[in-house]
């Protein structure tokens, strides 16, 4: 049995960011109510990058919060933000992916499994615990289903 869930120092960080987005956009906020330091224009401009910057930040936390266990020949899918949970036999998988990215001497590793109901699910290493436990047990119990990645 292999549980794949975030890592929650990747969570910690980005929720470190947020909190920084948060407090500037309030200092720029407080800056204009009292003393109008710079001009509206800068006041705009900022806020509206802060503001899009966070809500980017925020959408893919909550999005990529998922927890997902594989065994007994089925993928069990949960994303508790949202309340949904999903069971997939191995059988429902109509292919998966592990595409690998090497970049500043790091590598980088993603993996999507598609199944049957047009469903798909996407799993890094950098973002969720137990990555390499999930590949192995697809290679083990789907692997003619396995996509063969082109070389580039």
């Amino acid at each position: 049995m292999v549980l794949i869930k975030p890592k929650i120092s990747t969570y910690f960080s980005l929720s470190l960011i947020v909190a920084f987005l948060i407090a500037g956009l309030v200092f720029i906020l407080r800056d204009f109510a009292y003393k109008g330091s710079f001009g509206l224009w800068f006041y705009l401009v900022a806020c509206t990058l802060i503001t899009l910057v966070l809500l980017i930040l925020l959408v893919k936390m909550l999005a990529g919060y998922r927890f997902i266990t594989a065994g007994r020949d089925q993928i069990i899918v949960k994303l508790p933000l949202r309340g949904y949970r999903k069971v997939y036999p191995v059988q429902d998988i109509l292919a998966w992916e592990e595409e690998v990215i090497v970049a500043n001497k790091k590598e980088f590793k993603q993996l999507t499994i598609a199944f049957a109901d047009r469903q798909s699910i996407s799993v890094s290493n950098h973002e969720h615990e137990a990555y390499t436990g999930l590949v192995d047990y697809l290679k083990k119990k789907a692997p003619k289903k396995k996509v063969k990645s082109k070389k580039a």
